[in-house]
């Protein structure tokens, strides 16, 4: 499978603390590859690199052919290409659902407001939510907004999409909704690199798993592979913990 994005050597440190050490990762057209580890291995700050919202020290990041870390590339021309969701919704509160939704359709890609609300009510019933078009975000509990926060990830038809533990700031019986929406957009084929704790929903989503843990990547494989019969004794360690 070739790839479609491709983090060669990364390298990323926060003054003395060194958080990516040398990662490599692929991930190739319609794969959905999810990563996993303990809080600070690295998850967060890899995917932020990845959607160019933090620059690197040293290595190579390519979305198909292009070295998307090369200073001389538009970063803002490369962010249009991808749509990331994060654990925190980050809907703007002063409007509505809607113009969440559609605001990088209209703004970035110059699509008339007509058919970027087309899309985003398609979307939003899509999502169960064409009903709260009009209204803010503070008027949806945080499963809903974490599901408009996807809908306006995706409005722009993105070719990557990368999701940052998206359930972890969600009261346990809304898991499911938002996990429930993933599953179809997989199933539909998007391209998802997804960091994530939910093991059960890694396993059964998810056609790669990789683990990553203190900066570096310590084994990736299968699903049935990686949670059966893990080779390294970290990877070993860490999956213990959910299965105790």
């Amino acid at each position: 499978m070739s790839a479609l994005l491709r983090a060669s050597g990364v390298w990323k440190s926060f003054g003395e603390r060194e958080v990516l050490r040398g990662v490599d990762v692929t991930l190739g057209r319609h794969e959905v590859v999810a990563l996993i580890g303990a809080s600070g291995s690295g998850k967060s700050t890899l995917l932020r690199c990845l959607g160019l919202l933090e620059p690197i020290d040293d290595g190579q990041i390519f979305l198909g052919d292009l070295d998307i870390s090369d200073p001389r590339v538009d970063g803002n021309r490369v962010r249009a290409r991808l749509g990331a969701v994060f654990q925190s919704y980050n809907l703007f509160p002063h409007l509505s659902v809607i113009d969440n939704v559609t605001l990088a359709s209209r703004v970035v890609h110059r699509m008339p407001r007509a058919a970027a609300e087309a899309r985003a009510l398609e979307l939003l019933e899509r999502v169960g939510l064409a009903d709260y078009a009009r209204q803010h975000p503070d008027r949806l509990s945080g499963g809903q907004q974490q599901r408009v926060a996807i809908a306006r990830a995706i409005a722009t038809d993105p070719e990557v999409l990368l999701l940052d533990e998206i359930t972890s700031a969600l009261d346990p019986e809304l898991v499911g909704e938002v996990l429930e929406l993933v599953r179809g957009l997989a199933a539909d084929g998007a391209t998802i690199l997804m960091a994530t704790h939910e093991m059960a929903f890694a396993r059964d989503v998810a056609d790669r798993i990789v683990f990553l843990d203190a900066g570096v990547i310590v084994e990736e494989g299968s699903p049935a592979a990686l949670f059966t019969a893990p080779r390294e004794a970290r990877t070993r360690e860490f999956l213990a913990r959910f299965t105790a």
